[in-house]
Formats: C-alpha cells, structure tokens, sequence
C-alpha cells in the first residue's frame, strides 16, 4: 500500500471513527498498518489506535501501539515525532497506573532538543506528569505539573488542555482534602499543615492570593473548633476579620465577606468580584460598583 492509498485509508477509519462505527474504523487503521510500507503514514495510524483504545480503556492495546510507535519514530528519525510516541507512551502508563514509568517518560520529552511540536505538547506533558505524581500523592509536585500546564495552555490559547488541567486540579483538591480527614482523625499535625499548603497554592495557581488567606484562615478554624481549642479557634476568626477589612473582600452587593462560605463568585474584567448569585439577581450587564461593562466575567 502506497502513500496515497495509506492516506484516503486513513482519512475513511476517522469518518467512521467519528460517526461512531469505531469497530470498523479500527479495523481500517488495522489493515492500514499490515500493509502500508509508508513510514509517516504508518505513525499517523498508530496514533488514531493509540487515541481510540484509550478512549475506549483498553490501556493494554493502547500501550501496545505507542511502544511500536516509538519505534517507528525512531526510523522516521524525526524530533517532533519522537516526542509525540513518547507522550503516548506516558499516557499509556499513566491509564495502567504505572506512575513511575510515566514520570521518567515524560522526563524524556522534556529533555528532548528543541522540536516544532514542544510548545503545543509540552503542556500535555507535565498534566501526564502531575497525573502521575498525584497518583503516587507526591501534591507539591503534582501542583507544580499543573501549573505548568496551566501555563502551556493560557500562551497558547488551549481551552481543551485547560479543561483537563482543570479537571485534574479537581481530583487534587478532592485527594488533599480526604488526606485532611484523615489527618484530622489521627491528630496528624503536619499532614494538616501540608494539605493547608496545597489548598494555598491551589488558590494561587489561580491568582487568588487573597482568597488563599481566607481559606487557610477557614480551614484553620475548622480544626482548631473540632480539637476544642478555643483560643487558637478565635485567633484565626480575628485574622480572617482582619484580612477581609485589609483586603476589602466584600461583595458590593450584599455585603458580605467574600470566602466565608462555599459561595460561587464572579469575578468581572474590572476585577470587582460579587457573588454570582447577587449578580445574577440584580440583572445588570455591567459592574455595580464602577459601571463598567462586564460581558466577559469570570468565574473565580
């Protein structure tokens, strides 16, 4: 099978791919890679296998083919590609749980030369990274995965991989915050201060550096009012007074402290921040403190 034939071949397993008949698409990527002796388009086909078995959880098969991938990446002897098998071949390992081969291969893409593909790839590295150091509950490291693929996607104007952060974000907040329980019920104090410090910098990944005040400031309270402990209880609610008189972290329109309670907020472009219920209620389509147009908010 020649170049153009591997090409229409491929081009009919993505139509049938994306009407949902993904049987038989695979089995036109299968027969493509039997006969195709074109190496690009062979790497082009092992890639929709590689995307389709892990869509499918089928992580074996999806590891499969990135370990032949590298091979033909190999070959092709081409950077760019080279980079792209080996991401899938951390993601391969990441799906399989295999945290540690995951982490060393996604060390390989970074310590590639520099290819055309890094900056669009470079971002889906370090979430691979940070998935994987989560599940071995590295959080420091985890965190710092993140943020860097936060970064990669704010350059480059990726809503899907900030999507993903985001949504891994979330399973790192939910794992911190069950090792918080857990801390709590053995009296584990520097665990509790670890998680604090997780919860901080999830906050000011997000520039919420005032509203990571209130939240540690929250949380401490929690503890020390499960613990009984009084005085150490009151010396936070007076800082959490004190920061939101410092920050002004009101909501213009009810006027209450903003952080106090699991409230969702709005933040608009003039950086004024309400509850997004209140503005929801009031119904206009611009800042209540300034005027200023805000149909662009968001969400904090």
């Amino acid at each position: 099978m020649g170049q153009d034939q591997t090409k229409q071949q491929i081009e009919k397993g993505l139509q049938l791919y994306q009407s949902n008949q993904t049987e038989k698409a695979l089995q036109v990527w299968t027969k493509v890679l039997e006969k195709s002796s074109d190496l690009m388009g062979r790497f082009r086909v092992l890639g929709c296998l590689v995307t389709a078995h892990s869509e499918m959880g089928r992580y074996k098969e999806m590891l499969k083919f990135a370990v032949v991938q590298i091979d033909t990446a190999r070959e092709l002897e081409d950077a760019d590609f080279l980079l792209e098998s080996y991401l899938n071949l951390a993601r391969s390992n990441e799906k399989l749980c295999e945290f540690h081969k995951t982490i060393s291969y996604c060390k390989t893409c970074l310590g590639l030369p520099g290819t055309r593909a890094g900056a669009q790839l470079g971002g889906q590295v370090s979430l691979s990274m940070g998935n994987a150091f989560l599940g071995l509950s590295v959080f420091q490291k985890a965190l710092e995965s993140f943020e860097k693929a936060l970064r990669y996607a704010h350059n480059n104007d990726d809503a899907m991989l900030e999507c993903r952060v985001c949504c891994s974000l979330g399973s790192f907040y939910a794992q911190v915050k069950e090792s918080m329980k857990i801390a709590l019920q053995h009296g584990d104090r520097p665990l509790q201060a670890l998680c604090l410090l997780c919860f901080a910098d999830i906050h000011r990944s997000r520039g919420d550096l005032e509203l990571s005040q209130l939240k540690l400031h929250c949380l401490s309270e929690s503890i020390y009012r499960s613990k009984g402990l009084q005085r150490e209880l009151r010396a936070h609610v007076v800082r959490f007074h004190e920061c939101v008189e410092e920050t002004e972290l009101y909501c213009g329109l009810c006027g209450e402290s903003i952080g106090e309670k699991n409230s969702r907020l709005q933040a608009l472009p003039c950086s004024h921040i309400f509850h997004l219920r209140c503005l929801q209620n009031n119904g206009t389509r611009s800042c209540p403190n300034c005027r200023r147009s805000s149909m662009k908010p968001g969400f904090v």
